[in-house]
């Protein structure tokens, strides 16, 4: 009996070399006749751990390898193009702290007073006045 192959998306690589793929089912309700959205999980051995969350991936049955993993990675069919939000977020804002640091470095050595102390006083002073 030839072995069954799957796609699916990568939703989780928390584990090494074990991936949870889902695989996406529109089922009919037997009685009501509505369509239904469902899933199967499948965990998958990555041996290479080549696949990363979002990825769609093409996997094959296998002997069981552990007590819930029965699938083995064929091939990543295409790579995930979602971007790290936070990451990204927490970049710029790493990179923003930087640069304002190397600002009142450059200030202090030429005995400037920084541009946001000279600001701040200078509105304190009207706010009182």
């Amino acid at each position: 009996m030839p072995k069954k192959v799957e796609t699916g998306t990568v939703t989780s690589a928390a584990a090494s070399k074990t991936r949870r793929v889902e695989i996406p089912r529109i089922i009919r309700h037997p009685k009501y006749g509505r369509i239904l959205h469902s899933r199967t999980v499948c965990h998958v051995h990555d041996e290479a751990e080549e696949s990363a969350p979002g990825d769609l991936v093409e996997i094959m049955e296998c002997p069981p390898r552990s007590k819930t993993k029965r699938w083995e990675l064929v091939r990543v069919v295409a790579k995930s193009t979602a971007v790290d939000l936070a990451a990204l977020r927490s970049g710029a804002r790493a990179t923003e702290m930087r640069e304002a640091s190397v600002r009142d470095e450059e200030a202090k050595a030429t005995g400037q007073a920084s541009e946001a102390t000279a600001d701040g006083a200078g509105a304190e002073e009207g706010v009182d006045g």
